[in-house]
């Protein structure tokens, strides 16, 4: 299980999650950007992964699919706005493809991995444009999902 620590949210629309995962970190980023590894880790169990799409560049696209325990799809379209190898990733749904903006954009991701002593300082943010939407997403449960998640990854990364 991942090592919780503590992460400060920047402002009230702003959730954070942050683990030291036992794993280099271009392992864990590779984890974040590789589809067919995405697939392995990227929904909390029960839900699974069945497709995901990526074109890990600033201006790419991705499309993940998440599939709940009852078997209905849920598609994720988004765009990755920076990308620097091993460092940083940073992505939203504000944009389906291209720069085709969504119906409704929720949030943008920014994700970090810092090597701390050959472990990763992973940190996630989700901001969000509305503290609705950010209360929302945590109601959702995103530090229990995202968290289960970090510990799926974790576990991933020292297979690979």
């Amino acid at each position: 299980m991942t090592a919780k620590t503590d992460a400060t949210p920047a402002n009230d629309r702003e959730l954070v999650l942050t683990r030291l995962i036992d794993a280099p970190r271009e392992k864990v980023f590779k984890a974040w950007t590789d589809a067919e590894l995405l697939k392995q880790w990227f929904a909390p169990l029960p839900w699974t992964t069945p497709a995901v799409e990526v074109d890990v560049r600033p201006g790419g696209s991705s499309m993940f699919v998440m599939r709940d325990p009852d078997g209905n799809d849920y598609p994720n379209k988004g765009v990755y706005l920076e990308v620097v190898e091993s460092e940083k990733l940073v992505f939203t749904d504000a944009f389906t493809e291209a720069w085709l903006p969504s119906e409704k954009p929720f949030f943008t991701g920014v994700l970090t991995f810092e090597d701390e002593g050959g472990k990763t300082r992973y940190t996630a943010r989700a901001r969000h444009w509305t503290k609705e939407d950010r209360d929302a997403h945590e109601k959702m449960g995103f530090h229990e999902g995202w968290g289960q998640c970090a510990d799926q990854l974790e576990a991933l990364v020292k297979k690979i």
